[in-house]
């Protein structure tokens, strides 16, 4: 059974950081292309991120440079610096594994519960 467990969301001012983090169970973690998704008020789910079995990055334009994605194979964790926040960006953040094995596809609808990021003053 697949699980995806998301932690580290939280309240910050905006230009502050969080570090958002996943832990996967129930599938080979590290042959599967992975992503952070995240869905703000009124919105539907739209994709930040994602990273390839290898390590790597994609970017969506808006969060280049102030985003960093990782993961660590060993552990079955996906990672998410994020940098510089603005007060668009609250949302949940999922992640999420894609639908296909060994190649990318598209993300498989979120798992988990998500953590809730806000980005106020």
């Amino acid at each position: 059974q697949v699980q995806l467990v998301e932690s580290g969301g939280g309240l910050v001012q905006p230009g502050g950081s969080l570090r958002l983090s996943c832990a996967a169970s129930g599938f080979r973690f590290e042959n599967y292309w992975m992503y952070w998704v995240r869905q703000a008020p009124g919105r539907g789910l739209e994709w930040v991120s994602y990273i390839d079995p290898n390590g790597i990055e994609y970017y969506e334009d808006s969060v280049r440079g102030r985003l960093t994605i990782s993961r660590d194979n060993r552990w079955s964790r996906l990672y998410l610096e994020m940098n510089s926040l603005k007060s668009e960006e609250t949302a949940v953040y999922y992640c999420a594994k894609d639908r296909a094995l060994y190649t990318k596809v598209d993300y498989a609808p979120p798992e988990g519960q998500g953590t809730q990021v806000t980005v106020s003053s």
